[in-house]
């Protein structure tokens, strides 16, 4: 079974992992990055979903101590983004939802509102990164959308959500395309909010089909729908997914960007096809029972075509998933295991289990 192998490897590789942050392997064995890197909070977020089977007290404690290293990160400010989603969602909320422990919770507030401080009132965006990029708006922040929807329902202000409302809105007007591909990347007029041009990003050009970047609107939007009930919503994450279905090779492992050119040394990406599959099963529960069981079949297929052609269970990877691809453009992370691309495996394997609750 996948999911006891999961476990088997990961109560062995956290013995020397611990409470750092992996990010990609070199040769086999997980790269530590800094606390303030947007993926710290998928290893935490990882033991926390094993933590919620086993109960490991070790496995709780590693996550726990993840969570308090952050604390610098979250009180230096500098280094914090639009990413402030992914890295607390998946420790402070999680642990807020798991152990109801309220410093995870006032940890998780404060970074939803150093997050909804980014939104651009112009533009209708949060701003993505820092420095010079004071008009850039990404489709990963689709995916820290949720810290804000969470905060609104945790405190019952309503601010929060409107925020995330709205850049969801910005979203559907200026990244995701009418046949489902999605831009990377838009810059807008930070005084204005006048759209200015899309921008490639991570993708092979600024008007390609990143695949990850598509896996990030599909589940993003599907979540935005369970947070506000809005239609347009769950119609436009339905849009992302039949364009990555229609889209995906005879292997149900995606092309790193489905318009780059296609040849037999093309980079996959295991991280896009298992973060899209836990989408699937996010947008499969939200569907009429005739379209939520053939998007129920769709997530379960690519996870069978991950665990089939790209797990790592032989013992000569610390990851769970080979076949990641982090920056094709830029020629970093190829062809390794990614901490997002597990967690997301991780996460989806959890939902054909039964899990309901999300961290997101």
């Amino acid at each position: 079974m996948v999911w006891a192998r999961v476990v088997k490897k990961l109560l062995q590789t956290s013995r020397r992992i611990g409470d750092t942050f992996p990010h990609a392997t070199s040769a086999g064995r997980y790269d530590a990055a800094a606390a303030g890197w947007w993926t710290a909070g998928f290893w935490p977020g990882l033991l926390w979903l094993v933590y919620r089977e086993t109960n490991d007290a070790r496995l709780c404690a590693i996550a726990e101590s993840c969570e308090r290293k952050l604390d610098s990160v979250l009180w230096g400010f500098d280094e914090l983004w639009h990413d402030v989603g992914f890295m607390w969602s998946l420790t402070s909320v999680a642990r807020y939802k798991l152990l109801k422990a309220d410093d995870s919770r006032r940890r998780a507030l404060l970074a939803a509102s150093v997050l909804a401080a980014r939104f651009n009132l112009r533009g209708q965006f949060i701003r993505a990164w820092n420095e010079n990029r004071v008009g850039w708006a990404i489709i990963d922040t689709m995916m820290n959308l949720p810290l804000l929807y969470w905060a609104s329902a945790c405190t019952g202000d309503p601010r929060f959500k409107y925020i995330a409302m709205a850049h969801a809105d910005t979203a559907l007007r200026h990244f995701v395309r009418s046949d489902g591909s999605c831009r990377h990347i838009v810059s807008f007029n930070p005084d204005t909010g006048a759209f200015i041009e899309a921008v490639s990003g991570q993708g092979e050009a600024p008007e390609s089909a990143w695949s990850r970047g598509i896996a990030w609107a599909i589940y993003g939007l599907a979540l935005s729908y369970r947070y506000t009930g809005e239609a347009r919503y769950l119609v436009a994450s339905r849009r992302a997914a039949e364009f990555l279905l229609d889209n995906l090779p005879a292997d149900r492992i995606p092309y790193w960007d489905f318009r780059s050119p296609v040849s037999p040394d093309i980079c996959r990406d295991s991280s896009a096809g298992a973060c899209a599959a836990s989408g699937l099963l996010e947008l499969a529960s939200l569907l009429p029972d005739g379209d939520g069981a053939r998007m129920q079949r769709a997530g379960a297929a690519m996870l069978q075509a991950l665990d089939e052609r790209c797990g790592a269970w032989d013992g000569g990877e610390e990851g769970l998933l080979r076949m990641g691809a982090g920056n094709v453009p830029e020629g970093q992370n190829i062809n390794v295991s990614l901490i997002y691309g597990d967690y997301f495996f991780v996460e989806a394997l959890a939902k054909l289990r039964g899990h309901r609750e999300v961290f997101w």
